[in-house]
C-alpha cells in the first residue's frame, strides 16, 4: 500500500471520527430542541413526530420577561470588552516582555507563567470586588476576565513578536518615532494574526465562561447565557426541549467565529514557533 494511500485512510478516519465526537452530540442537542417535552424527557436521538421549532424558541426567548435575550446582552457587553482589554494591554506587555532584557525578566516571565497555572480564590476575590465596590457589577466581572486570560493572552503576543524583526523597531527609533508611536504605529498592525486567535479562543472562552459569571456576578439583571439554563432546569422537572433550545442559542455565536476565523486561529497559534 503506497503512502498516498495510507495517508487518504488516516484523513477519513479522523473525518469520521470527528463526526461521531462533535457532529453526533449537536444532532442529539438540535434534534431534542424540536420536540415536545415528554418527547424530549426520553433523551434518544429519534427524530420527532411534530417538530416544536418556532414554539420551543419562542418560549426560550420569553422566559421570566426575555431574561436570555437580556442575558445576551451581559455577555456580549462582557466580552466585547474584556477583549479590547486583553488586546491592548497583553500586546503591550508582550512588546515589552520580548524586546527588553533585564534582572527582573526572570522573574516577571515567572509571575505570568504562575498566572497560567495558580487557580484563582474565590473569597478573596470577593472581597476586593466588594472593596472596590465591584461585586455583582459587569465592571468587576469584565476586570475578573481580563485578568483571568491575561497569561495566556500575554505569552501568546511574545511568542508572536518574536517573528518581527528588532530591525524595524531601530528603524522607527532613527526616524525619530517615539515609544508609543513604534508601538501601534508599526508593530501594532503586524500582529493581527495572533490578535485574530486571542480575539476568538478568548471571545468563546469568556462568552461561554460559567463559573466566574455565578461567583462574582449573581443576580437575575446580571444573568450570562450560561446561567440561563437554570431557568429550565428543577429539582423535580427539567424542560430538556426547551433547555436544549437555550443550548442551541448559546452555540451560534462562537460557532459562527470558528467558522469564518478558523485559518487565523490556527495562523496565530503556530506563527511563533517558527522561529528558532
Amino acid at each position: 500500500m503506497s503512502k498516498k494511500s495510507i495517508r487518504l485512510i488516516v484523513e477519513i478516519v479522523a473525518v469520521m471520527l470527528a463526526i461521531v465526537i462533535f457532529g453526533v452530540p449537536f444532532y442529539f442537542v438540535l434534534v431534542n430542541s424540536f420536540k415536545t417535552q415528554s418527547e424530549s424527557a426520553e433523551l434518544s436521538i429519534s427524530w420527532p413526530k411534530e417538530l416544536h421549532i418556532i414554539e420551543n424558541y419562542k418560549k426560550v426567548l420569553e422566559t421570566q420577561n426575555g431574561i436570555v435575550i437580556r442575558a445576551f446582552y451581559n455577555s456580549t457587553i462582557i466580552t466585547a470588552i474584556s477583549i479590547v482589554l486583553l488586546i491592548l494591554i497583553c500586546s503591550m506587555a508582550g512588546f515589552v516582555m520580548q524586546r527588553r532584557s533585564s534582572r527582573a525578566s526572570s522573574f516577571i516571565d515567572f509571575m505570568v507563567l504562575a498566572g497560567l497555572m495558580i487557580p484563582p480564590a474565590i473569597v478573596p476575590t470577593i472581597w476586593v470586588l466588594q472593596g472596590l465596590r465591584l461585586f455583582k457589577t459587569l465592571p468587576g466581572i469584565i476586570l475578573i476576565e481580563a485578568a483571568l486570560n491575561f497569561p495566556f493572552c500575554t505569552m501568546l503576543y511574545r511568542q508572536f513578536m518574536a517573528t518581527i524583526p528588532r530591525e524595524i523597531d531601530e528603524s522607527a527609533i532613527i526616524d525619530g518615532a517615539s515609544g508609543l508611536k513604534l508601538f501601534f504605529n508599526i508593530v501594532f498592525p503586524l500582529l493581527q494574526p495572533v490578535t485574530a486567535t486571542i480575539t476568538v479562543t478568548s471571545a468563546v472562552g469568556i462568552f461561554n465562561d460559567f463559573v466566574n459569571p455565578l461567583y462574582f456576578l449573581p443576580g437575575a439583571k446580571n444573568a450570562t447565557v450560561q446561567l440561563t439554563l437554570y431557568n429550565f432546569m428543577g429539582q423535580f422537572l427539567t424542560s430538556w426541549n426547551l433547555l436544549f433550545a437555550d443550548v442551541v442559542l448559546i452555540i451560534i455565536p462562537p460557532l459562527i467565529l470558528f467558522i469564518f476565523f478558523n485559518k487565523q486561529i490556527v495562523g496565530g497559534m503556530t506563527a511563533g514557533s517558527l522561529k528558532a
